[in-house]
């Protein structure tokens, strides 16, 4: 799922950064970039060109989606919720949950152990 070509720079600690614009649109591709991983969870940013999405499937930990920008159907145990910027949900874990972009989109994902 990461784009290729040139690196991305390492983020910047101690300071204030545009969280939407660490992370661009491909079209036709789904783009993540990792900026946190402990051993208590992970925080990713990911960017979908429109149509793009991410098929149904389960994490074992309570997963948040935070709505940088666009719009996305987001399906939990069945139940399609449409999210926009400046929205959140909360996917619960071992619960069935997927993702269709209506338009492009980004999202920061934290995942908590």
């Amino acid at each position: 799922m990461e784009t290729k070509g040139k690196a991305k720079q390492p983020l910047q600690k101690g300071r204030a950064l545009p969280l939407a614009g660490l992370i661009a649109y491909q079209r036709g591709a789904v783009v993540s970039r990792e900026i946190v991983r402990r051993t208590s969870g992970t925080v990713t940013l990911f960017s979908f060109d429109r149509g793009q999405g991410l098929s149904e499937h389960t994490a074992p930990f309570d997963a948040l989606v935070v709505v940088l920008d666009g719009e996305a159907r987001i399906t939990v145990a069945g139940r399609a919720n449409r999210v926009r910027k400046g929205e959140m949900i909360l996917m619960p874990a071992r619960k069935p949950h997927a993702l269709q972009a209506e338009r492009r989109f980004k999202m920061l994902l934290v995942m908590v152990r």
